[in-house]
């Protein structure tokens, strides 16, 4: 087998969206991947969904609100995640400084100075501590106070900031239509049991070690680029990490198609795309601004984009020029997938917890 194939299958594989690999339970999906990207709540669920046999958008909200055994909050890169929350805080704990440090220079193009800050984060956790969950929108009513505008980025990147000084955590989404997030106290949400497992050094190398879990053959700009550590302190982390077993993808099976929502892991869990997306066809998943389209995936490797569809209705899905049409074993899954994101979105629809965009299979009718 080439080498390029075998490395997609193993990775694919091992973000379980290959090698017919599904979790249970949204604990079990996240204990094997680490982090589901949670910039949106609704790719999210997808990206869950996509790793999970017959989940529904309950479940997730169960994990994140009622259980607690998953969380949401800025971790590797800076960006919103859900992890486990057994992980949050050694995780909090190596990144948080990380990603503060980065951020005081937005601050202070914000007008934020050092003592302005340290007063707001104090605002937001009596706040919290005394009114209970409150959302963004009520923490920054209540900043206004200290004179920041109740518009623009200030607000936001002050609760950011408390977040990352592991403070503050999100909680428990408010009831009805809208779901709006809200943010507690990480010791209220996450009460602790002790000391961190790992600390410094240590938690550099068992996220190491747990990328390479995640995320199949790579390598230490790979991780670097992941985690959003610098990369003196990755490639350090990668050698303390120890070599890697080789791998053996001549069993993996064959033929698994997966619909991947905007941001997926598997999509920037990597420097180099091309393993994954084919060159001629990179624009049409990242076109730029910040973007990344929902893709479909055989044995980790894209073959179109989807979009469309919401409340149950038909998907649409777009192949790249040149890959289609797909034969009847890739059709056949790419149906099964449309249906169960459609199963998926006409859930949320009656339950209110995350909205879901759809898919409509080749053969039926695709995109322009």
């Amino acid at each position: 087998m080439e080498r390029r194939t075998a490395d997609r299958l193993l990775r694919a594989r091992a973000q379980v969206i290959g090698g017919q690999a599904r979790e249970k339970t949204v604990a079990a999906a996240l204990n094997r991947v680490l982090a589901i990207q949670a910039q949106d709540l609704t790719a999210a669920g997808l990206g869950l969904r996509a790793r999970v046999t017959g989940l529904a958008p309950d479940d997730v909200r169960r994990a994140t609100d009622v259980e607690r055994t998953a969380v949401r909050g800025w971790f590797m890169r800076g960006t919103l995640q859900i992890v486990p929350a057994t992980d949050a805080r050694w995780l909090l704990g190596l990144l948080g400084p990380v990603h503060l440090a980065l951020g005081a220079r937005r601050l202070r193009e914000l007008g934020l100075d050092e003592s302005l800050c340290e007063r707001a984060s104090r605002l937001i956790v009596r706040a919290i501590d005394g009114e209970g969950p409150l959302t963004r929108a009520e923490l920054t009513a209540r900043l206004t106070a200290l004179g920041v505008e109740p518009k623009g980025q200030s607000a936001f990147h002050l609760i950011r900031r408390t977040a990352l000084a592991g403070l503050i955590c999100h909680g428990p989404r408010r009831a009805g239509e809208a779901g709006e997030p809200t943010f507690v106290l990480l010791d209220d949400w996450l009460p602790g049991t002790g000391p961190l497992p790992f600390t410094e050094e240590r938690a550099e190398t068992e996220l190491a070690r747990r990328y390479r879990a995640a995320h199949g053959p790579g390598d230490a700009v790979d991780f670097a680029h992941w985690s959003g550590l610098r990369t003196g302190a990755a490639r350090k982390a990668w050698a303390a990490a120890g070599a890697v077993p080789p791998q053996d993808a001549e069993d993996i099976p064959r033929g698994d198609v997966r619909l991947l929502p905007a941001y997926d892991n598997y999509l920037v869990g990597y420097r180099r795309r091309d393993l994954s997306v084919p060159a001629e066809h990179e624009h049409r998943v990242w076109p730029g601004g910040g973007v990344i389209r929902p893709t479909v995936v055989v044995d980790g490797l894209a073959v179109g984009t989807w979009s469309g569809g919401r409340r149950g209705s038909a998907p649409v899905v777009d192949p790249f020029p040149g890959s289609g049409p797909f034969g009847a074993a890739a059709a056949a899954g790419i149906a099964r997938e449309s249906a169960d994101v459609a199963r998926f979105s006409a859930v949320y629809d009656t339950s209110h917890t995350l909205s879901t965009p759809g898919l409509r299979p080749p053969g039926c009718v695709t995109g322009p």
